[in-house]
């Protein structure tokens, strides 16, 4: 047998059966990049060693080393850990009991960054173009940053004044509102995007991503105006999976960049990201006598108790306690 045909017949590398499983079981993109990182630093830290070979004192010897030396969260240190539970129960087939038992980092309780509607207000109004259409929506609805991003056409109802969130966190889609004072300017939007997409049709690069289920179901439907991203990229890119050049979703960074630029011009100190409008959204449904439940649904979390932390901003924890100074 020659090199050629040796060459041939060696099995995929693992990170490559990695990304493989990754993509059977439709997990995103950003998954598969976090995780095939994750398992080539835990190969490399153990000096290269095959997976096979490694058990939980190396696992733990990785995982301490994030913790002590490279500082990071928790929840990053509880990403790494998933990645090695994947490789080893989806790629390798190898059913280890002890890395279910290997100890997780508990991720701090921490309050949420929430601002107020004066805060708000001076915020959104340093905020022009698709940015500042963005941020209003982010306010007005409750929806998560990559949520905004992902929104498709079809998915906003304007007589209804809704809009469904597909694929939400945990796979689950849902509705929520669509303001009233938002329908004009994203109207004018669609507009402008529509003219884009058909400019993008002509020249051949007016497909759009789908995951791998749904492109199969509905072949037509990467070239349809419904499945088209409400907020597209300025310029195309090449889908690193498929290889296709097509236009994909604004880049969430850009929008990060520029909440970043609108908080320090309106002089507000406290660290509010795109993620903040949507705790302010719920304080203040909440300030406004919304129930609880009713907000839990707006924002697709799976109990109760996760919305319950906005009762803790408010400092009234279910009591409207007073302080006994404010009596005196």
């Amino acid at each position: 047998m020659n090199d050629k045909d040796t060459s041939v017949s060696q099995p995929p590398k693992l990170l490559d059966q990695l990304r493989d499983r990754i993509r059977v079981k439709h997990y995103s993109i950003r998954t598969e990049q976090q995780y095939v990182q994750w398992v080539r630093r835990f190969i490399l830290f153990h000096g290269k060693r095959h997976p096979r070979e490694m058990g939980a004192a190396e696992v733990e010897a990785f995982l301490t080393h994030l913790a002590v030396k490279g500082q990071v969260s928790a929840s990053t240190q509880n990403q790494a850990l998933s990645a090695l539970l994947f490789v080893y129960k989806e790629v390798l087939g190898v059913d280890l009991p002890w890395l279910t038992d290997v100890t997780r980092a508990k991720t701090p309780q921490r309050l949420p960054v929430v601002l107020t509607q004066g805060e708000v207000r001076l915020v959104l109004a340093q905020m022009e173009g698709v940015y500042g259409l963005l941020a209003r929506l982010l306010y007005g609805t409750g929806m998560r940053l990559m949520e905004v991003m992902r929104l498709r056409v079809k998915d906003i109802e304007f007589t209804r004044g809704e809009i469904v969130v597909r694929d939400g966190k945990g796979g689950k889609d849902r509705v929520t509102m669509l303001p009233h004072s938002l329908k004009a300017e994203l109207q004018a939007h669609l507009l402008k995007r529509q003219t884009q997409f058909f400019q993008d049709l002509q020249a051949g690069k007016g497909g759009v991503y789908l995951p791998d289920a749904l492109a199969r179901k509905y072949p037509n439907a990467p070239t349809e105006w419904g499945w088209q991203y409400v907020f597209a990229s300025g310029s195309y890119s090449t889908d690193p999976r498929s290889g296709e050049v097509r236009r994909h979703h604004l880049d969430e960074k850009l929008l990060q960049r520029a909440m970043k630029k609108a908080v320090t011009a309106a002089g507000i100190v406290k660290p509010a990201t795109p993620h903040t409008l949507r705790h302010s959204f719920a304080t203040h449904l909440l300030e406004r006598g919304q129930d609880i439940r009713t907000i839990q649904e707006l924002l697709g979390h799976k109990d109760v108790t996760t919305t319950m932390i906005y009762t803790h901003v408010m400092n009234k924890g279910g009591l409207g306690v007073v302080s006994p100074l404010d009596g005196l």
